[in-house]
């Protein structure tokens, strides 16, 4: 489930068309009827997790990388606004990813009951 999601397609029947946009998924699976979202307070706390780990990752690995490649000499300028630019885009680039993943890590545990 987790492979189907990370490519955004349905964790339980690997269709795809679940975005209407980059922010925006349909509301259910076209083919299964898996709901995009469940009906529970705080469900959407699961995909901000996901998100907010996912994009600092990213950010420390790129910077860590920077730093790493170009010691002694490291560009402590690139790092000053190359951090917060990518702390501040990766969020709304990882965000359909962890949206999809939550949902297939949440599936994994609380399967919907038919």
């Amino acid at each position: 489930m987790a492979w189907r999601a990370v490519r955004l397609r349905c964790p339980i029947c690997d269709s795809g068309q679940l975005l209407r946009d980059w922010l925006h998924f349909v509301p259910a699976c076209p083919v299964c009827g898996l709901p995009m979202d469940r009906d529970e307070p705080g469900y959407e706390v699961g995909t901000v997790w996901f998100n907010l780990v996912a994009a600092e990752v990213v950010v420390v690995v790129a910077c860590g990388a920077i730093f790493l490649m170009r010691w002694p000499d490291v560009p402590w300028s690139l790092l000053e606004w190359l951090g917060p630019i990518m702390a501040i885009v990766a969020p709304f680039v990882f965000y359909p990813f962890a949206k999809m993943l939550f949902l297939a890590v949440d599936l994994t545990f609380q399967p919907i009951k038919r």
